[in-house]
């Protein structure tokens, strides 16, 4: 029969094994501290080990690595009350095979030790041929959430941060897409050097292919010194690139030569730069459909969803609501300098009642404006602001103006003026052609110049407009 080791110091959770496992079924080994499990480890070779993360002795997270001396082979699930996402995800990074919190479900803890049984017999039972021996507290930004769906997510950024491969994080505007990167980078081997992150869509693409590769003296006008772009400046480090849906078809080009063979050349250059460079992208757009439609290479997306990750809407996480807005209104606390330790029951009601379009985003934004309006220490329906159901505008019909200033200033910008000119006119002429449908004669008469003036402006700017040909417009 096989061998369940549990090493727990715990002794309601030892007695709760005992009743769900047992002879002939199953042989059940427990254990109070790390080195009493070695020890069982030692003697009676178990098939799967169920492992607390806080025990007496020493962590489980140290103890798993002797527990993998003894036999690397064995599946671990680890066990917590008191878990952090951080341990989630250094429990997979370590090779766990899954990781569950207390109160443990039964139903789920039966099906995961059957698969570890299962798995652990087939790498025992040769195949034909001898087996031989061979959420803090200090007001940043955090992964919150214990529901199924993040649960899923922080085992995929503990299986994906160890290795060295490109990964695709999806999910709606607002749902911390970010946080996911940055959190396999801090998990990753490339955590001693640099975490840089790109917003594909708050860049012109004229300026984005200088932002990511750089370009040399005279490239342009107005290239008057030679540019180093992210892609060398953050040599052995991780790059983020998110809504990397936005990217025009001669950028995603250059993307892809950077990861088929780790080297690119600046804009107006011939040097080839090497590039030893983790990326990590993000979107909020349908990739498939994109790619179904030519809007965007398949070459660039199969090499880009080596591991995907797919963040859950806030509106089918509505049980993660009481940890978020708690883990909200403490960071808010502080901020605003207000005392509110927490939501009324009415209030909550309200707020799971709500779609939520802007997810977390949204969130943080009702919270913080309710602070401001509360007085006492909970939080009332009559402090929240009006909850409307509308979907939030996208980056295109609403640009962040101030989100670009505060992102090129960051990035040392020295061409500010026309960069945030040519946003306007690119934005502008967008929405005008979108409004005619494409037809350019229309666009030009409502913009007031000419249509040549425009055709050289979209040429210039590299904007694509789905159309249908019309009457008063030219057959090319």
């Amino acid at each position: 029969m096989p061998i369940l080791l549990v090493v727990d110091d715990e002794a309601p959770i030892l007695h709760a094994f005992g009743r769900l496992f047992r002879a002939p079924e199953v042989e059940l080994l427990t254990a109070t501290t790390a080195a009493e499990g070695l020890a069982l480890a030692e003697q009676h070779r178990p098939d799967t080990i169920i492992l607390d993360i806080n025990l007496p002795d020493q962590s489980g997270l140290a103890a798993y690595e002797k527990f993998r001396q003894i036999d690397a082979r064995v599946p671990v699930l680890f066990i917590t009350g008191l878990g952090t996402t951080d341990q989630a995800i250094e429990a997979m990074k370590l090779g766990a095979f899954d990781f569950l919190l207390k109160p443990l479900d039964i139903k789920t803890l039966r099906e995961l030790v059957r698969k570890t049984f299962e798995i652990s017999r087939l790498m025992r039972v040769p195949t034909l041929v001898h087996e031989r021996e061979t959420t803090p507290d200090d007001g940043t930004d955090v992964l919150v959430g214990r529901c199924p769906a993040m649960q899923e997510v922080y085992k995929a950024i503990g299986r994906a941060a160890p290795q060295n491969v490109t990964v695709l994080v999806l999910g709606e505007s607002g749902t911390g897409k970010e946080l996911v990167a940055r959190a396999i980078y801090q998990h990753s081997r490339r955590a001693h050097a640099a975490f840089l992150a790109i917003n594909c869509a708050a860049i012109p693409e004229t300026l984005l292919e200088s932002e990511l590769f750089g370009h040399e003296k005279g490239a342009f006008t107005g290239a008057e010194r030679k540019r180093i772009g992210k892609f060398e400046q953050v040599v052995d480090g991780t790059l983020f690139l998110d809504e990397i849906g936005d990217m025009s078809a001669l950028t995603q080009t250059k993307v892809l030569r950077v990861l088929q063979d780790q080297r690119f050349e600046r804009l107006g250059g011939s040097e080839t730069v090497q590039a030893d460079v983790r990326l990590i992208a993000a979107t909020n757009h349908d990739l498939e459909r994109l790619v179904a439609e030519g809007r965007f290479r398949s070459d660039l997306f199969y090499r880009l969803s080596i591991v995907t990750i797919k963040l859950p809407p806030l509106r089918d996480r509505t049980e993660d609501l009481p940890l978020l807005v708690d883990h909200f209104l403490r960071r808010f606390n502080r901020e605003l300098s207000k005392e509110v330790q927490g939501a009324a029951p009415e209030t909550m009601e309200l707020l799971r009642k709500h779609a939520w379009p802007g997810n977390l985003r949204e969130l943080q934004s009702v919270l913080k404006q309710a602070l401001l309006r509360a007085t006492g220490p909970v939080l009332l329906p009559d402090f929240l602001p009006p909850l409307g159901q509308a979907e939030p505008k996208s980056a295109t019909d609403n640009p962040d103006w101030d989100g670009f200033i505060e992102s090129r200033l960051t990035a040392g910008s020295e061409e500010l003026h026309a960069e945030l000119l040519e946003l306007v006119e690119r934005h502008l002429l967008t929405r005008v052609l979108n409004h005619t449908g494409g037809n350019q004669l229309q666009a030009a008469r409502i913009l007031g110049i000419t249509r040549g003036s425009l055709r050289t402006k979209i040429r210039a700017l590299g904007i694509t407009i789905e159309r249908s040909v019309s009457a008063d417009d030219d057959p090319d």
